[in-house]
């Protein structure tokens, strides 16, 4: 960090020594202008943890609703992820004649996210009532999907804006900070929002999402407020640029492309396998509250952070993405193991400690196979490289999620009875049973994940280190995971 940029007050100075990648400031985005830009992402991890976290564990266990319906709901915003690369390309050339490319993106999908959020709570009651459940399962569906609309636009919008503010050597170190911020956010959130439902009614759920909504209106207006300058000569149109099925035909000519996408995918479905179960479990089986099963995504999210953080600090060090990324598949089996055996123990603590290393392993994947989409590709292919991350990660993710909870509801069916409702089809059986399958079935994708990849490890090694050394191949996170 330069002398000019460096902060002169003692608590800047703090917080710049203990923040992770506060280095990422400069004379042109200093820290404080890049922590406010950074609200954004608070705001989204809070959407996150509301739509992943809290909410699936109320509906399973307060409301009553299926599994199958919470998961498929929580996996109805990652339709819209695959479109992110498409977001950023249209951000990238949108023509205004106020002269901004990111801030009406950015304020539209605020706009949708505060509206998802705002009739969330309302569509969700009416999901309890047997006469209601129709029109509660529609309004849940809006609801969800603009949330997830709204955030998923944010978040694009907002980074690409990240990217043009910081000076090129500042960008993929600004890009990780803000990133940093929404692991952040999803940890304060989580902790907030279960302290706040620990005494739950329909009111006060009410009330937390509500105030959610109308928080994600004033962090993102904070955040957005005179960061992007007008400039109408950067929103002409460029004709000189080349087509998507161009730069797609030449990225999947090179079979290693498909069978790292073949890793990601398949890895990206065994972690998410859990996201709407987690909880629901600590709830049902653990017999935990809705404040304690909350704290579960903070630790998930503390987890992630301590992955992203190692991650950085190997590739610095010239380590391979694949061996971080094989790493987190490793971390991954043993933290749905912890899960399992927290069941018959009894142990909510080997859970809390199952959640950690399920947000470490998924950290560290993440980041190894980003970082090696973006090895291979060329300069003018990094965007489609991330895009395509990017959509084969939620696209399977999503499935997962569905998948999960479908299979969870049927196995706790065969476990508990017969056909005629006397006897348990499957002996022994308990109401961990559904859970555990789920859990056993992602150790083995885990598995099938490391298979994939490992034949990757070590090929090709110099070619891409050079691209990832190379000043027109920098480290960015433009696409980076929601």
């Amino acid at each position: 960090m330069s002398e000019r940029s460096r902060p002169s007050y003692p608590l800047a100075r703090l917080i710049a020594q203990a923040l992770p990648f506060a280095d990422a400031a400069s004379t042109e985005l200093p820290l404080s202008r890049l922590l406010r830009l950074a609200l954004f992402q608070v705001s989204v991890g809070m959407a996150m943890v509301l739509l992943s976290g809290t909410l699936n564990r109320v509906m399973v266990v307060e409301l009553g609703t299926p599994t199958w319906l919470i998961a498929l709901l929580i996996a109805v915003p990652l339709v819209v992820a695959p479109f992110r690369a498409l977001i950023g390309h249209r951000s990238d050339r949108h023509v205004s004649a106020l002269g901004w490319r990111r801030v009406p993106y950015i304020w539209f999908g605020t706009m949708m996210q505060f509206g998802g959020l705002a009739i969330m709570p309302f569509a969700l009651l009416l999901l309890d009532e047997a006469r209601t459940f129709d029109m509660g399962l529609i309004a849940a569906t809006a609801a969800f999907l603009l949330t997830g609309t709204g955030f998923h636009v944010t978040q694009t919008a907002g980074l690409a804006l990240a990217t043009d503010l910081a000076p090129p050597d500042k960008r993929p170190r600004a890009v990780a900070l803000l990133y940093v911020m929404l692991l952040v956010g999803m940890m304060l959130s989580a902790f907030v929002i279960g302290g706040l439902l620990i005494d739950f009614s329909p009111t006060r759920l009410v009330q937390v999402i509500q105030g959610a909504a109308v928080l994600t209106m004033a962090l993102n207006i904070v955040a957005l407020w005179k960061q992007e300058a007008r400039a109408p000569e950067r929103t002409r149109p460029d004709p000189d640029a080349p087509s998507f099925g161009a730069l797609w035909r030449s990225f999947v000519r090179d079979g290693r492309n498909a069978r790292l996408l073949t890793g990601i995918g398949i890895g990206a479905a065994g972690f998410a396998m859990q996201d709407a179960l987690l909880e629901p479990f600590g709830g049902e089986v653990l017999g935990l509250s809705v404040g304690a099963t909350t704290g579960l995504t903070g630790a998930w999210a503390l987890g992630a952070l301590a992955g992203f953080m190692y991650s950085g600090r190997a590739l610095s060090r010239s380590g391979d993405p694949l061996r971080i990324a094989g790493l987190g598949l490793v971390a991954g089996i043993n933290a749905f193991f912890l899960v399992i055996f927290a069941a018959p123990f009894g142990s909510p603590l080997m859970l809390y400690a199952g959640a950690l290393l399920i947000g470490l392993g998924l950290g560290l994947f993440s980041v190894g196979t980003l970082i090696e989409a973006m090895a291979l590709a060329k300069s003018e292919t990094a965007g489609l490289a991330l895009g395509a991350w990017g959509a084969v990660q939620a696209t399977c993710a999503g499935a997962g999620i569905a998948i999960g909870g479908a299979m969870r509801d049927i196995i706790a069916w065969a476990a508990t009875s017969d056909a005629a409702g006397t006897a348990p089809l499957i002996i022994g059986a308990s109401r961990a049973t559904g859970y555990t399958s789920v859990y056993v079935f992602e150790i083995l994708l885990l598995i099938a994940g490391l298979a994939a990849i490992g034949p990757l490890v070590g090929r090709d090694r110099t070619s891409s280190t050079q691209s990832r050394d190379s000043a027109d191949q920098p480290f960015g996170l433009r696409e980076f995971p929601t």
